[in-house]
């Protein structure tokens, strides 16, 4: 009987981790780790197994039971130590020796090789098996692991460690002044209570369609629970523009139920749509999920919403059809593997 890391690819769908489970059980497999995993497609289940069967007879069970994408590796000691204590005691070796990082980084993501890429060499291959990590803004670190490609996940977690070896950032003033593109200037804040009459006024100063587009219906105001949530950090991370004394968008990013992503929605009053403002709010919502670790951003909009689909797709954002023909869902990687936004 041997050890094996198992990981596949399954839809989104309740029950699909029991079977691929049933089914590692089914060929006398006793599993010792499991990780889920968001990416661009679905779900990464991975497993460390002892089980009797061979490669191919895991492969073939997982593929029966609805896996995708099945690979299987044959899995050490190492790789069955609790992960957070792991990943605690590599981040305490990066803090005493932190011009290791390549040797930590490669330990860390179970890489076959890191290695120092400058310049020219920064841009992101089509290889999933290789991750470029940004360390300054032309160095990065580069890994390589042949035989698992690195998901979303793993990029955001490789991206945090990164940013233990760097010296701590100066500390960022709770609100940003902006200048908009036609000169006009708004101030940044986060959501508290304190702009509960501000936020009811936005409301009721935007159009119908405007509501229904950030609500999916014409909602004249916004019930004190789903404000009292949007300003709850442990729910997620919220922001308002203010201009002259009254509030002219909001922003919200709420963590969703799967681990690793968050769901991402705006409000602009109408007379400042098509400014700017939209697209400011949301690079910084997804700074802030890049800063809190998260894997991956989605949106979910209106079909006939077509300013919310420019501005996504500028993003970088996927987009897909969802069972409701009206709604698409926008999905944006973060961190490391997400793409360059145009500026």
């Amino acid at each position: 009987m041997g050890f094996l890391r198992i990981r596949t690819t399954v839809d989104e769908r309740p029950g699909r981790l029991a079977s691929l489970a049933a089914a590692l059980a089914d060929k006398g497999g006793n599993i010792l780790g499991l990780s889920v995993q968001p990416d661009t497609d679905g779900t990464v289940d991975e497993f460390v197994a002892e089980i009797p069967a061979s490669a191919e007879t895991v492969r073939a069970a997982l593929e029966s039971a609805g896996g995708r994408r099945v690979q299987v590796v044959t899995a050490t000691a190492h790789d069955l130590t609790d992960e957070p204590t792991r990943a605690l005691l590599l981040a305490a070796r990066l803090r005493s020796t932190p011009w290791r990082l390549p040797e930590i980084l490669r330990e860390l993501m179970r890489a076959d090789d890191a290695r120092w890429v400058y310049g020219a060499d920064l841009s992101d291959l089509p290889d999933p098996t290789l991750l470029t990590v940004p360390v300054a803004p032309k160095r990065a670190i580069r890994l390589r692991r042949a035989g698992l490609p690195f998901t979303l996940t793993e990029a955001a977690r490789a991206a945090a460690f990164v940013r233990l070896a760097q010296p701590p950032a100066e500390a960022q003033r709770s609100e940003r002044p902006i200048r908009l593109g036609d000169g006009a200037e708004v101030v940044i804040r986060p959501l508290t209570p304190l702009y509960r009459e501000a936020v009811r006024d936005l409301h009721e100063r935007c159009s119908p369609e405007s509501r229904r587009f950030r609500y999916f219906t014409a909602m004249p105001t916004l019930p004190p629970r789903m404000f009292d949530r949007l300003c709850d950090r442990g729910r997620g991370h919220s922001l308002v523009a203010g201009h002259d004394g009254q509030v002219v968008a909001m922003a919200s990013l709420q963590f969703s139920p799967e681990p690793g992503t968050a769901e991402m929605a705006l409000l602009v009053e109408d007379s400042w749509q098509g400014r700017g403002l939209g697209r400011i709010l949301a690079q910084m919502l997804l700074e802030a999920a890049r800063d809190l670790g998260l894997a991956e951003v989605r949106a979910s909009f209106l079909s006939d919403n077509a300013r919310m689909r420019a501005l996504l797709l500028s993003l970088g954002a996927t987009l897909t059809y969802t069972e409701d023909p009206g709604v698409v869902e926008a999905r944006m990687p973060v961190g490391v593997m997400a793409p360059a936004s145009p500026s």
